[in-house]
């Protein structure tokens, strides 16, 4: 199995790469942040992915998320829905058998910064409940905080800058502490030089000067099945890149 998730930065500036993207890696799970559109906004060769059960979960040029599931390895038309502090179109579920895949978009917080450490007590509290109830979680997207200073260039370290702070990194831990795997980290515990953001100046994606944001989170018996979590920084030209973790 096949889990993706992607930053498309505007999916209408990127549909093609899209497209391109899936029917390259085709993964069984499609999880995208940022459409910045609505879902009459999506294009049409899109909308009703081929071969997917799709859900578009947009309302402006601002956030937004998809999920998506292959029809084939999830035959049962999944039910999508929202947990109670989705705000803003930043997360969007789907239960299949005994798991729940969640498409998520933390704020970034520089606008808002007290929202972004609300919104992620709630995932805390979000994942605990999965676990408590026996549910297996994946979570994957733009969580927006470098996890540690490992997961930082150098050149880009910043004391308390937004993204970087403690009470952030602290908060994802606790996510983690509901049962939760960091799947890149786990496969490669050492790499210094996995990063899935890079701003958009001086070259910095193809010096590879960056930040890792983007992440699949997954209970940990399914991240004992893990085998792969590249992050593909030579694909498209959103600010992110996709990252697709495979499983056994």
């Amino acid at each position: 199995m096949k889990i993706a998730t992607w930053n498309v930065n505007g999916i209408r500036a990127r549909h093609a790469q899209f497209l391109e993207w899936v029917e390259r890696e085709q993964p069984d799970v499609i999880c995208l942040q940022e459409l910045k559109a609505s879902l009459a906004q999506v294009p049409e060769s899109i909308c009703n992915l081929n071969g997917y059960w799709c859900y578009w979960h947009g309302a402006s040029a601002y956030s937004g998320v998809g999920l998506h599931l292959r029809r084939e390895s999830f035959p049962d038309e999944p039910q999508f829905t929202h947990p109670e502090f989705d705000q803003e179109t930043r997360i969007v579920q789907a239960r299949a058998g005994d798991t729940v895949y969640a498409s998520v978009y933390v704020p970034n917080g520089g606008k808002d910064y007290a929202a972004k450490l609300a919104f992620m007590r709630s995932l805390i509290d979000y994942a605990r409940a999965m676990r408590e109830g026996g549910t297996r979680l994946v979570i994957c997207g733009d969580i927006n905080v470098a996890r540690t200073d490992m997961d930082v260039h150098p050149k880009e370290r910043k004391p308390n800058i937004i993204g970087q702070r403690p009470e952030e990194r602290e908060l994802v831990e606790a996510i983690l502490g509901q049962g939760l795997v960091d799947v890149a980290r786990k496969l490669y515990p050492d790499d210094e030089n996995y990063f899935t953001w890079w701003a958009p100046w001086r070259n910095l994606r193809q010096r590879n000067i960056g930040w890792r944001l983007d992440y699949v989170l997954a209970s940990e018996p399914l991240a004992e099945r893990a085998t792969a979590c590249p992050s593909y920084r030579e694909v498209g030209t959103s600010d992110h890149a996709p990252v697709v973790a495979t499983f056994t």
